[in-house]
């Protein structure tokens, strides 16, 4: 017995040496055991990373506005999609600056921006790419060669989005989904952080396509712009008359804008203020637990009822504006909150 103990022992030291070369060769420490019971390291100071967004919020809002004037909810709106990694959608009249805006935000990101007009006659393959025969000058063997659309940008503005007919516009599902492009059984990877910005005229107007359910269900907002007061018209004449152009200076990077978005996720969100806001999404479900009157009344399926996508977006949105806005935050404990029965919360 002694003789298998020491046998046993011999072995077990062994195979401790041996665990230690390969750390040593793959650049590992072996941990002690004092360490062992450590915690993990602190991650880095919150609140002063807090401050630093909502810093560069207000600068980039700030930057906005030298050339949009007024349309502060819209504004907001179109930066709570960006930083929360949601899509937004523009809908009204031609002549309101829905364009404009988006093209002031591209120049205040130091991103790849990408314009693509939206017509009748355009095709998927104009969005995505396509395969072309490209010929090797030196030895002049022919093969396919992807073409990449203008869709392979960081910031995709589809102006006038509802000109196309659904066979275009449904090209967008993918890369507004999974952020990627399927050509001819190859998937290719879009540069992050991607963030679609989509314009539309009102569907009364002639030469417009009502959006599909599955397209509207991929924007996170719809933003309906609306007709300038009478002193922004007055701002507007002012500045455009003047001979001036605004100078729109870059603020963030796309790494910052992912490391803003990982940020929204960390914010605490109490457990009674979630569960209202799936409480909201249920009330849109008819004969439902939570259903109201109107909605057993009124709705049946569509756009009106909520899935669990809203659901998630709902929180989302609240994170980015509890991180980006300056006014105090109320405290929670979990001792003292006492949910209760009613949306009322």
């Amino acid at each position: 017995e002694d003789m298998g103990l020491q046998r046993y022992d011999a072995a077990k030291q062994r195979a401790k040496a041996r665990h230690r070369k390969t750390n040593q060769r793959q650049g590992r420490s072996q941990p002690s055991r004092s360490n062992r019971s450590r915690p993990a390291p602190s991650t880095p100071n919150v609140q002063k990373a807090t401050e630093e967004f909502r810093a560069k919020f207000e600068r980039v809002r700030a930057e906005i506005g030298k050339a949009i004037v007024g349309h502060e909810e819209i504004v907001e709106g179109v930066l709570t999609c960006l930083f929360v990694g949601g899509h937004v959608l523009l809908e009204g009249v031609p002549g309101l600056g829905k364009t404009y805006l988006i093209r002031s935000l591209s120049q205040a990101l130091h991103l790849d921006f990408s314009r693509i007009q939206f017509t009748p006659d355009l095709m998927p393959a104009d969005i995505i790419g396509t395969n072309v025969i490209m010929e090797d000058q030196s030895t002049g063997r022919r093969e396919f060669q992807f073409q990449r659309g203008p869709l392979f940008a960081q910031m995709v503005l589809a102006d006038e989005i509802n000109r196309a007919t659904p066979k275009t516009q449904s090209a967008l599902l993918e890369a507004m989904q999974e952020h990627t492009v399927t050509v001819a059984g190859h998937r290719y990877q879009l540069e992050e952080p991607f963030f679609v910005m989509a314009t539309q005229n009102p569907i009364e107007q002639e030469g417009t396509y009502p959006l599909p359910e599955a397209q509207l269900d991929r924007f996170f907002f719809k933003l309906v712009v609306q007709y300038s007061s009478r002193s922004e018209i007055a701002e507007i004449l002012n500045r455009t008359t003047a001979g001036r152009s605004p100078k729109i200076e870059q603020i963030m990077t796309g790494e910052e804008i992912i490391g803003a978005q990982r940020l929204v996720k960390r914010v605490v969100m109490a457990p009674h203020v979630q569960d209202y806001a799936v409480r909201c999404t249920l009330a849109t479900h008819p004969e439902g637990e939570f259903a109201t009157d109107m909605t057993n009344r009124f709705i049946r399926w569509g756009r009106l009822r909520a899935g669990h996508r809203p659901s998630r977006w709902r929180p989302r949105c609240g994170r980015c504006w509890r991180a980006g806005s300056t006014r105090p935050s109320p405290t929670y404990s979990a001792s003292s909150c006492r949910p209760c029965d009613t949306a009322c919360c």
